[in-house]
């Protein structure tokens, strides 16, 4: 049996932790459907929550490095990390192929 490196097990543990709340999950999934660039403004409004919710959990995808964010004058946008969530799924991939 292959033994992950505790490094990664703490990391996986954040990006779950993430994962775990419903709505964080429907917020990387509208990002995805809008086009995966999104500002807090239309995230908001699409998901008719106030600015503070959405600022909030979207800081915790970002900790979570879950979703990146990049600057454009006043507005911040939100972007999908896909290599950390195709990361995550190599992982509970090797996890699983462990088992066998």
């Amino acid at each position: 049996m292959t033994y992950l490196p505790n490094k990664e097990i703490k990391r996986s543990k954040n990006i779950l932790r993430a994962l775990y709340h419903p709505l964080r999950q429907h917020i990387l999934a509208t990002i995805w459907n809008i086009g995966n660039s999104i500002n807090v403004t239309e995230l908001y409004v699409a998901l008719r929550i106030e600015q503070t919710v959405a600022s909030m959990h979207l800081a915790i995808l970002h900790d979570a490095k879950l979703v990146t964010k990049k600057r454009d004058g006043k507005n911040i946008y939100y972007s999908v990390d896909y290599p950390e969530i195709e990361r995550l799924d190599s992982l509970i991939k090797q996890i699983n192929n462990s088992k066998n």
